[in-house]
């Protein structure tokens, strides 16, 4: 089976996700696609990092992810196809990538070369459609490509680590209204060393993080009902802290969004006491 998954902001409402998997099924009619998201936040390379980081994990080897987000070729920004933990990804080098693997040297790096062998009224997607065909089908990425050694990195919105301290941004806002942070359970573990901390943001602290979300009802004396509304932080499945409201609900209860005011680029920090 060749898989190829798509992530991009195209929406939903405009004709061009039909259109790409039709331009992917002209090239490589043996395809499987499947939809990872397609309501990232125009240009978000922040989000669609975050999201490809939460879901590439759930795919086989080989898999080749497509993402269509600021995706038009000029001079600040190269197309390129990476291999790395054994799957593909096709995209801009526009820092999505970076935030992706941080400091994990990938497998495989190539600028994409093929322009010129293309028609003329060639698209960035038909560029992009090319490419991630040629992968699924088993193609070598030398051939699309040209190996380099860097790509752009970013560091706009980065957690910085500090000794007592990491201080880390809101990079996605899920359906449920939940805040999701860049700070990683890898980094919390690694920089607390079982301190005690306090979570800080908008003028909210959190002085613990639940193992999961219905952990808030401690009291064995009231239903979990009662405690519908209550904030909240845990490291959700993808392995970073999440500012959540137990059982949200962006129509009714409210949401970290709505009752707590996180939104995307917003501080959340986590200060570590010396023992």
């Amino acid at each position: 089976m060749s898989i190829i998954t798509l992530t991009t902001d195209y929406g939903l409402k405009d004709h061009f996700v039909g259109s790409l998997k039709g331009k992917i099924l002209s090239e490589f009619r043996e395809a499987s696609i499947i939809d990872i998201s397609h309501n990232i936040d125009a240009f978000n390379v922040a989000e669609a990092a975050y999201i490809i980081g939460a879901a590439y994990g759930s795919f086989p080897k080989g898999t080749v992810h497509l993402i269509g987000v600021d995706i038009e070729l000029n001079k600040e920004n190269q197309h390129i196809a990476m291999q790395w933990n054994d799957q593909y990804f096709v995209c801009a080098d526009n820092g999505i990538l970076s935030m992706l693997i941080q400091k994990i040297v990938p497998q495989k790096l190539v600028a994409i070369n093929i322009h010129d062998r293309l028609p003329n009224d060639a698209t960035d997607l038909d560029v992009f459609v090319k490419v991630a065909c040629h992968l699924a089908k088993g193609g070598l990425p030398n051939v699309i490509g040209k190996e380099i050694k860097a790509i752009k990195e970013v560091t706009e919105l980065q957690a910085v680590v500090q000794e007592s301290q990491i201080k880390g941004y809101v990079i996605y806002i899920d359906h449920l209204g939940n805040a999701v942070t860049n700070i990683s359970k890898k980094m919390f573990l690694e920089t607390g060393k079982a301190r005690p901390y306090t979570i800080q943001f908008k003028n909210q602290t959190i002085k613990t993080i639940l193992p999961k979300y219905s952990d808030i009802g401690i009291s064995e004396k009231y239903p979990l009902k009662y405690y519908e509304g209550e904030k909240l932080a845990i490291f959700n499945e993808a392995g970073f802290l999440e500012i959540a409201i137990f059982r949200s609900n962006p129509e009714t209860v409210g949401s970290a969004t709505s009752l707590l005011g996180l939104g995307y680029r917003d501080v959340v920090s986590i200060e570590f006491k010396n023992q």
